[in-house]
């Protein structure tokens, strides 16, 4: 028996399931035999991180940037902050030395 929750969440669209299965069906057909060869030719250490790779590209082919924030991503430029800064933040309010 599975648990389920009593009320959907209306959050946004429902998470993709990080299976090679799930992850081929969310792909266009032309990203999904690259995605089919990089698996084929990837060792036993390379395989989480090509399905974790095309898992991400995925999610952002089921729910889309907007183009300048794809741009941006792709560039290196998103906005947000580096973890090291929010970790030296961190350990700082703590009264910490950073790492």
């Amino acid at each position: 028996m599975s648990a389920q929750t009593v009320h959907p969440s209306d959050a946004g669209p429902p998470s993709l399931p990080r299976t090679q299965n799930a992850v081929a069906q969310a792909l266009p057909p032309a990203d999904r035999m690259e995605f089919y060869r990089e698996m084929g030719e990837a060792d036993e250490t390379e395989l989480l991180g090509v399905l974790r790779r095309w898992w991400m590209r995925a999610a952002l082919y089921a729910d889309p940037l907007p183009e300048e924030a794809r741009a941006a991503a792709e560039a290196g430029r998103a906005p947000g902050r580096p973890a090291a800064a929010l970790v030296r933040e961190a350990l700082a309010a703590r009264g910490e030395d950073s790492p």
